[in-house]
């Protein structure tokens, strides 16, 4: 999107220093009374409507916004870095291109970029651009090619852009560990494929020959027009230096390459499902000097055929027969650090769960701290082998003869 110098304040009717609220009200009660659909056939209106948005597309967003307050006019071409450059470099100190006098207009848009407005008329820039867009000729450069130029966007010659120091970026690995390596520590070994960066040209994506540049000799300028207008702006194929540099014939000029690295990565005991261990400089290298990104291993850890975790608890199921669970009793369990005495309280029923303290997971984040050990109780019923065994349930059924579903039919 490529917009002329227009007051999209004055076309909302909110002032300068309006807020985002203000400015999405404006814009609806405008949109409310020009929308097409309530003025059909009405081309004012269309027109009109077609205004407010493109005014609202720009104030409503805080980084289109910026650049407009700063310049006057907004493009998608031009970087809002050298934007703020320009308005931080304007001869007013205000910065921006509107309201211009007639004169110099200042040196300002970016890196060693010098441009003089004197006598130019920006309608012939637009009209020009417009032309561009219908008659698909973009003879006069227009709008979009003059900005891209001057403000960035046309920079080209991957062999000199050397922008100043790009930061890798992160990369993420999952690692299947096994349950007792998460619950003791230990080791992994694995092999992560990463950018590193080029030997060849130590990062930078290019190589220095003898000679000067041969597209701007040795000056690190080129001149660049667009309508009327003439300016000079960093030499695109040695990005100013004046020097001969050509594309790394190893990397293609991206500054990196791809390669495999052997990695350990240290589990800590009570390492959790999930959680994420950070490798400070193993992810992607960074281009022309940038600090390499980090490697996030993210631990995905096994089961176990009996004890399930659950955060830094263990919960485990044990059958105990009837006889145990109604008159009480010491039984052995199994926990993480091999067997231990549970006692059963008289009367213990099928569901309920005991507590083992501190025999669960030791804290991989609090030291000293372990989590519970949750035992199920199951109890199990046997099936009678003889006639005396049946005659004893009887007998027991006798002494006892209260009927467990009463609370249940209670609740009907």
């Amino acid at each position: 999107m490529a917009t002329q110098t227009k007051d999209y304040y004055a076309a909302l009717g909110v002032k300068k220093s309006a807020s985002a609220e203000e400015i999405r009200r404006a814009f609806r009660k405008l949109a409310r009374k020009y929308h097409p659909d309530v003025n059909p056939g009405d081309k004012s209106a269309e027109e009109k409507f077609k205004a407010i948005s493109e005014a609202n597309e720009v104030l409503s967003d805080p980084k289109k916004r910026k650049i407009y307050d700063q310049l006057g006019f907004y493009s998608d071409n031009i970087d809002p870095a050298a934007a703020e450059a320009y308005a931080r470099g304007g001869p007013t100190g205000a910065g921006g291109f509107g309201g211009f006098p007639g004169g110099q207009a200042g040196a300002g848009g970016g890196q060693g970029v010098h441009f003089d407005f004197g006598g130019f008329d920006f309608s012939d820039m637009f009209e020009g651009a417009t032309k561009g867009r219908s008659g698909g000729s973009r003879a006069g450069g227009g709008f979009r090619d003059i900005f891209s130029g001057m403000f960035g966007g046309g920079r080209a010659g991957a062999a000199g852009r050397e922008e100043g120091p790009e930061p890798g970026t992160d990369l993420e690995y999952q690692v299947n560990v096994p349950f007792w390596t998460a619950i003791r520590g230990g080791v992994m070994r694995l092999n992560i494929t990463r950018r590193d960066a080029c030997s060849n040209c130590h990062g930078k994506g290019y190589r220095e020959s003898t000679g000067v540049c041969p597209q701007c000799k040795g000056s690190g300028q080129v001149t660049q027009t667009g309508g009327r207008m003439k300016f000079n702006v960093p030499c695109p194929a040695c990005n100013g230096t004046g020097k001969n540099i050509s594309a790394c014939s190893v990397c293609g000029g991206g500054g990196t390459i791809e390669r495999s690295e052997p990695l350990e990565v240290r589990i800590k005991p009570g390492t959790r499902d999930g959680q994420r261990i950070r490798l400070a400089g193993k992810g992607n290298a960074g281009t022309r000097g940038g600090q390499a990104g980090d490697l996030y291993v993210i631990i995905r850890t096994g089961d176990h055929p009996i004890f399930q975790r659950q955060s830094d608890d263990i919960h485990l199921t044990v059958p105990v027969s009837a006889s145990e669970a109604a008159l009480g009793s010491k039984i052995e369990v199994p926990t993480i650090d091999g067997r231990t005495l549970l006692k059963i309280p008289p009367g213990t029923q099928s569901g309920q769960k005991l507590r083992l303290r501190e025999k669960g997971v030791p804290s991989a984040t609090q030291e000293g701290r372990r989590g519970d050990e949750i035992v199920e109780i199951k109890v199990t019923v046997p099936m009678p082998r003889d006639e005396r065994t049946k005659e004893l349930f009887r007998e027991l059924a006798k002494l006892n003869p209260e009927d467990p579903r009463v609370e249940l039919w209670s609740k009907v």
